[in-house]
């Protein structure tokens, strides 16, 4: 282990890292047009909601949230899902105004809506910029027609060219997300796409390679052979096509998966990965809130029915409040800190641990050049995160 990183967990942090990670609010709205193949987050195809009903329960559980996580501040807000934009104007306007009523806003607080690019919820982008929104996320996916409709996208590539066009007028920040290492997807083919979407892109890109999650429709058809994936060697290869291509337009690879200049990185996503509190709310939505030097985590009931019936009872719909050992909360730092290219504090992992790393095995992970350590952190290299659930499972062994 290098003689630096020795001593690192009494030393002072060298970097110019937001060690505390900040507090955000999640808002989770679990309605969706259709269920996308590749896609195990908690939606619900509904026809029919009731908005109004929908924010005065969501307004309820931020209220209980509040309870537990006493004054804060509120660095970002983002409104997941499901398909947040089909959530009217109006409904987010509440949500807001509700969350500013019951915690301090930063000054620039980032708030971010996901959307869908279809025309219909393009139009309705003015009305969320009117209520807050100043980030908006695209689930693009794709700019392949072809590809659109294997991913089970109601959007065209067209469609998803104007949503995009629109955005850059409205909102402030933009980002959109893009799905690689299909089924069949060449290295030339992939580099086109890549350099047609950055020639659209703002400031930040979310570029994520398929995987088969448990449970989804793709499970089950890439199970019986209905399609195949690249080989690892072919999709690391992807991987690191991505970062070079996305360097040449200035944005680098600040977290495995999310590229930006600098400084238009998601600062939502940054306190989960430099493992700050955030408050979830919604159908399926967890959360980290630190309350009298405890940290809970907190996870809601997922159906949205259950959980609107539970709120409008009790003022909360959680399944599940738990309080998380030390041990435990320094394995889950380093599993999102170890993400981010600027990595973690080795002070900071310490305090909340309780226990230092192992020098073996950072030293043996090290000279594999799958870490690397400067003063009081330690990161994940180019090569190490790519390997990352294999680093991660030899260092927290």
């Amino acid at each position: 282990m290098p003689a630096s990183a020795n001593s690192a967990a009494s030393a002072a942090s060298q970097t110019p890292l937001d060690t505390e990670g900040g507090f955000g609010v999640y808002v989770h709205w679990p309605f969706c047009q259709s269920k996308c193949p590749y896609c195990d987050f908690n939606s619900h195809v509904v026809a029919n909601v009731d908005q109004a009903r929908w924010s005065r329960a969501l307004a309820r559980e931020l209220e209980h949230m509040r309870e537990l996580s006493g004054p804060r501040r509120v660095r970002s807000i983002f409104f997941g899902g499901g398909t947040p934009s089909l959530m009217l104007p109006q409904t987010v306007e509440a949500v807001l105004q509700k969350i500013a009523a019951l915690w301090t806003m930063e000054e620039g607080a980032e708030i971010t809506l996901e959307a869908n690019p279809t025309s219909v919820e393009a139009d309705r982008f003015r009305g969320y910029r009117a209520a807050g929104v100043n980030r908006l996320s695209l689930g693009v996916q794709s700019l392949d027609d072809a590809q659109l409709k294997f991913l089970g996208r109601l959007h065209s590539a067209d469609e998803a060219l104007r949503a995009i066009a629109l955005a850059r007028e409205i909102f402030p920040r933009l980002s959109f997300d893009l799905i690689y290492a299909r089924p069949g997807q060449t290295r030339d083919a992939w580099e086109k796409e890549l350099r047609a979407a950055l020639a659209h892109a703002a400031d930040h890109l979310s570029l994520y390679q398929l995987t088969i999650e448990p449970d989804t429709a793709f499970a089950k058809l890439y199970e019986k052979g209905a399609f195949v994936l690249p080989e690892d060697e072919d999709a690391a290869a992807l991987y690191a096509l991505t970062g070079e291509v996305c360097a040449e337009r200035g944005l680098s690879a600040y977290e495995v998966s999310n590229y930006a200049v600098p400084g238009a990185e998601s600062r939502h996503n940054l306190v989960y990965w430099r493992y700050g509190d955030y408050a979830g709310v919604g159908p399926g939505a967890h959360g980290r809130i630190t309350a009298d030097g405890v940290r809970l985590a907190t996870r809601a009931f997922r159906m949205p029915g259950e959980w609107l019936e539970k709120v409008e009872r009790e003022g909360q719909g959680l399944e599940a409040r738990e309080e998380i050992a030390p041990a435990e909360q320094g394995d889950e730092m380093m599993l999102m800190g170890l993400r981010l290219s600027e990595g973690v504090s080795f002070s900071r992992h310490a305090r909340i641990s309780g226990t230092a790393l192992s020098p073996s095995r950072i030293e043996t992970l090290a000279a594999e050049g799958l870490l690397a350590c400067d003063g009081d952190i330690i990161r994940a290299t180019a090569e190490g995160r790519m390997v990352l659930d294999a680093l991660l499972a030899k260092l927290l062994a």
